[in-house]
């Protein structure tokens, strides 16, 4: 590829200045291809999940960990160089995904007891380094991820993050075999989650604003769709909250069952208003948050996505329609999981 060529450039999307989408926070650049580091392989970028995290990202809602910022954490491309010390587990030509989990320590207490999402030291794709809304990333080779079969590029790159953390969400939920799960939002990360526990025989109600949102999640298999606060046909044995808005963590726990939990998905939430114990939390329901994953997670998803075909809705924009891309999400009008093709 000539990518040691220190003149090369490629074009990229950096964060200029955090704030609301509409502000223009994002700016399209020409810099210099990224040199990998003796442990890290070089990726030719081929799609870019677009993330919800991504959007708390660009518009501030995080705080800001690299000024700067490349966004995009959700890769799928091809190697196009391998470090010195990468190891041998990837070469030259292989398809190759690039998640959010990025560096762990590997020695903490949390690392070495299999808990690597919580380690103080974690790193992350697009927050703490550059990521994928650019013709080329970076990445170390213990944290990249071969790809099952059968999927495209652009059907891939959203199980990247919506699907493994779907996945771990719903491990934290506690669903019992055959269960109820209601579903709150239902983007990108809800309808590959809804997919899965729909393979393993649960029943999922959805609750989400959206009426095309709505529609995607009986086409899939729902039992169920209506409006985000209303409440579902049956009392649900686990909930996962998708949707940033802590109003509806209320209506959300008053749906479970007795024993029933309420798993939280995103990075980021709004304020969670007063909860009432007998209306909310009595009978032994619980609330639980979801931190990221470890590659365990990952690994054991994408290994599913092997066994088990999952549809992923994904419109497709090109990498220098990233900005109206992220307008879209927060507006509501995707339905699915949005991909930059580049």
């Amino acid at each position: 590829m000539g990518t040691q060529d220190s003149g090369m450039t490629m074009s990229a999307w950096r964060v200029q200045r955090p704030g609301p989408v509409a502000d223009a926070p994002l700016r399209r650049v020409s810099t210099p291809i990224p040199r990998p580091a003796p442990s890290e392989l070089l990726v030719a970028v081929r799609a870019c999940g677009v993330c919800r995290t991504d959007l708390h990202v660009v518009e501030g809602d995080l705080p800001v960990h690299r000024r700067g910022v490349t966004p995009g954490h959700e890769v799928v491309g091809e190697v196009v160089e391998v470090g010195a010390e990468a190891g041998d587990d990837f070469v030259v030509g292989d398809r190759v995904g690039i998640a959010w989990l990025r560096h762990t320590c590997g020695s903490c207490r949390y690392c070495t007891r299999g808990d690597e999402n919580l380690c103080p030291q974690s790193r992350y794709t697009g927050w703490d380094h550059d990521g994928g809304y650019a013709e080329f990333a970076t990445v170390p080779a213990g944290f990249a991820h071969h790809l099952p079969g059968g999927y495209s590029d652009s059907e891939l790159a959203p199980l990247l993050c919506a699907g493994i953390i779907g996945y771990r969400s719903l491990m934290r939920a506690e669903l019992p075999p055959g269960g109820r799960l209601g579903l709150y939002g239902f983007g990108g990360s809800a309808h590959i989650t809804a997919q899965v526990a729909l393979a393993r025989g649960a029943e999922v109600h959805v609750m989400t604003r959206g009426q095309r949102a709505r529609e995607l999640a009986l086409e899939l298999g729902a039992a169920s769709a209506q409006g985000a606060t209303d409440p579902p046909p049956v009392p649900l044995d686990s909930a996962i909250l998708f949707a940033p808005v802590g109003e509806l963590v209320l209506p959300a726990c008053e749906a479970l069952d007795a024993g029933g939990t309420c798993a939280i998905a995103g990075i980021h939430l709004s304020d969670i208003p007063p909860l009432n114990y007998q209306r909310h939390l009595f009978r032994e329901r619980q609330i639980r948050s979801v931190t990221s994953n470890t590659r365990a997670d990952a690994r054991e998803f994408l290994d599913f996505a092997a066994a088990h075909h999952i549809n992923v809705t994904t419109p497709e924009y090109s990498l220098g329609e990233a900005d109206r891309a992220l307008a879209d999400l927060e507006a509501g009008r995707i339905a699915g999981a949005a991909v930059l093709l580049v």
